[in-house]
């Protein structure tokens, strides 16, 4: 993935916007990041106007999306959602059909259902849309209780911060954990978050002290390759294992289980990435304890063998970095 093309429209939302420039966007060559050819792009060029009151000037017309590896389709204002502009309508059509990499941000999947090109996929949208976009267009599998999804080449993330956890996931999938990591550090935020946007419906707040389980939770990350329980997490946070559980849900937005899993999967990238040790040597370090349980975690949460990703991702040629794996 080389070229990147953002499409803004009257009315567009400026942090979805701005999480798409961020990512994609910024020259991050002197930390070894590969940088992309990154293009502002709307039907009609000129002075975009926000929905907040000022104005983009945007140089370039749709030309550039339509040879784009990446189409990002930024937030359309409500009044156009059952008026998509043909324009761009077609050029998610052409985008889809050339197989580039498609992603929509929070209302931007209007754009792509419009299109026809989620008809029997899944995809999601802000959840307070949610509802909207799958009366409005029933052949979409609207899923509102995720921060993306990602269904073959297209990707479709939920509202606001989500953005940004679609951003990365594609950056892991193009430049792997390791160089994701130093995106989401220079970004300050974790590289990849767990649970989904139901955790952010309006509701009362949970009674859980988030200072007191984010201890615990970095306390396990330091300890990622024992053999981890729940009773433990829950003592070291001096709660009933079943008060843990369900305020560490509300907290994390994922079982500690599928939490510890995930930390494990992650710190078994950077090792991949930067060492080369052997699959039973990373297992141990990870808390899997064996290669066939690292196998089959790593297949479940990233869809591809360890053996596989150290064969695209390896990086040993570089200083193994001094710092704890990432807590997310």
């Amino acid at each position: 993935m080389r070229t990147v093309a953002c499409v803004i429209d009257h009315g567009f939302a400026p942090f979805e916007f701005g999480v798409a420039c961020e990512a994609f966007g910024l020259d991050r060559s002197e930390d070894g990041i590969p940088k992309f050819d990154f293009r502002v792009v709307a039907p009609d060029p000129g002075p975009v106007p926000s929905k907040i009151g000022f104005s983009v000037e945007v140089e370039h017309d749709l030309s550039f999306a339509r040879e784009a590896d990446l189409v990002i389709f930024c937030p359309i204002r409500s009044e156009a959602w059952d008026r998509v502009d043909p324009r761009l309508i077609d050029l998610a059509r052409q985008a889809v059909a050339r197989d580039a990499w498609v992603m929509s941000v929070c209302s931007g999947s209007f754009i792509l259902a419009a299109a026809g090109v989620l008809d029997g996929r899944r995809a999601t949208t802000h959840w307070m849309y949610a509802h909207q976009l799958a009366q409005m267009y029933p052949r979409v599998q609207v899923d509102p209780d995720v921060l993306f999804v990602q269904d073959g080449r297209i990707i479709s993330s939920a509202g606001t911060a989500a953005g940004i956890d679609a951003c990365l996931h594609l950056l892991r999938i193009e430049l792997g954990a390791e160089l994701t990591g130093r995106i989401a550090r220079r970004m300050v935020v974790p590289p990849q978050r767990d649970g989904g946007q139901a955790q952010y419906v309006d509701r009362p707040l949970p009674v859980a002290s988030s200072a007191s389980l984010a201890s615990v939770a970095d306390w396990a990350v330091r300890n990622i390759r024992d053999e981890l329980s729940i009773d433990q997490l829950a003592g070291h946070a001096h709660m009933s294992t079943r008060t843990f559980a369900r305020r560490f849900k509300a907290e994390f937005g994922a079982t500690p289980a599928s939490w510890l899993t995930r930390q494990r999967v992650i710190h078994a990238q950077r090792m991949l990435e930067r060492t080369d040790l052997g699959l039973d040597r990373i297992a141990e370090e990870c808390g899997f304890g064996s290669a066939g349980v690292l196998r089959q975690n790593f297949a479940r949460v990233l869809g591809t063998t360890p053996t596989a990703y150290r064969a695209r991702f390896s990086c040993r040629d570089e200083r193994m970095p001094e710092d704890q794996p990432a807590l997310v």
